[in-house]
């Protein structure tokens, strides 16, 4: 699979994905951090990427560092907007009140 990648690392990720509650969204970096990988958020990308043959994950609470959507994935704002995640007027979403605190 790569270098950088392999099953252990995917799940680990892919777990920390599905601990994000309903309403609320994680950044890249965020879960990058929990599994203790600071630096590696675009490996978080390219695993969340990767997700739809592992199962079933909420891939779409997760967004970049300023609450950007993924490029390229327009449902990802409706199935936040369903689950009543709130964005500004740039189209991002709104981190101070949205962002997922997993102290």
């Amino acid at each position: 699979m790569g270098k950088h990648l392999n099953e252990d690392l995917i799940y680990q990720i892919l777990s920390v994905v599905e601990e994000i509650p309903y309403g609320r969204v994680a950044t890249y970096g965020q879960i990058a951090c929990l599994i203790g990988r600071e630096n590696n958020s675009r490996l978080v990308g390219r695993v969340l990427g990767l997700s739809e043959y592992y199962g079933n994950y909420p891939c779409h609470r997760v967004v970049n560092h300023i609450g950007r959507t993924a490029p390229g994935w327009a449902e990802q704002k409706e199935y936040l907007s369903e689950e009543g995640v709130g964005f500004k007027a740039n189209g991002c979403v709104d981190l101070k009140k949205y962002q997922w605190q997993n102290d």
